[in-house]
């Protein structure tokens, strides 16, 4: 009899327990919330982390060119073949959050211009490096890049002409902002507006960007594997 009491004591202060660990749980709670993985991985949704300080780098999709027209609706301007974007990363955290990375190149060549008066495009290239991204697992995958400490993002583009050689330099007053995409491990760019800060008078005086970029690889991974964004 004193044994059973005995037991009955012990297992009720086992129930009490276990009743407070549960509390202690949000009700939301799910086993992929109580151990997130971060916001960027490779090989897979939910793969790999990729590490601080890794070095990311991506093409123009294949099929697809880097424009820089006069308007947001014309087709009058300078089109590159080919592109290349490079970034370090700076930090992973968990899902859902912001990966942060610093944007060290952003190239462009096999370019030429249909504008009149132009005959060749010599060189286009930016300024004001590196610039600052962030990478955000909200809907829609946003992306943004934005002026480093050197200044605000900036581009230049040096062209043969009727006139002569001729220097046009634009700047972008806020921040470029695109998406990601993990069907294509790609970051796009719509019409992102610059405006004209320097060079000839025969420059236009606006300039919209243009471009899709990927797949993103995690050149410091064997293989260099995709980067997802969780």
């Amino acid at each position: 009899m004193r044994f059973s009491r005995q037991f009955a004591v012990i297992f009720a202060a086992a129930c009490a327990t276990a009743a407070l660990a549960l509390a202690a749980v949000p009700a939301s709670a799910s086993p992929e919330s109580l151990a997130a993985g971060p916001v960027l991985t490779t090989g897979s949704a939910g793969g790999a982390a990729v590490a601080a300080g890794d070095a990311l780098a991506a093409p123009l999709t294949a099929g697809t060119s880097a424009t820089f027209y006069s308007t947001a609706t014309s087709t009058t301007g300078v089109t590159c073949a080919t592109s290349k974007l490079s970034a370090t990363v700076l930090d992973n955290p968990a899902a859902p959050g912001t990966a942060t990375e610093s944007l060290t190149g952003l190239t462009f060549g096999s370019c030429t211009a249909n504008v009149t008066g132009v005959t060749s495009v010599r060189s286009l290239t930016v300024g004001h490096l590196p610039y600052g991204v962030t990478v955000s697992d909200a809907p829609g995958l946003p992306v943004t890049l934005s002026g480093g400490s050197a200044g605000a993002i900036q581009a230049t583009a040096v062209l043969d002409s009727w006139f002569g050689t001729l220097t046009c330099t634009y700047e972008l007053s806020g921040a470029f902002t695109g998406s990601a995409d993990n069907a294509a491990h790609s970051l796009a760019f719509r019409n992102e507006h610059f405006a004209k800060s320097g060079g000839s008078t025969l420059c236009p005086a606006d300039g919209y960007f243009s471009a899709t970029y990927g797949p993103v690889a995690d050149t410091s991974r064997p293989g260099s594997p995709a980067v997802f964004v969780n």
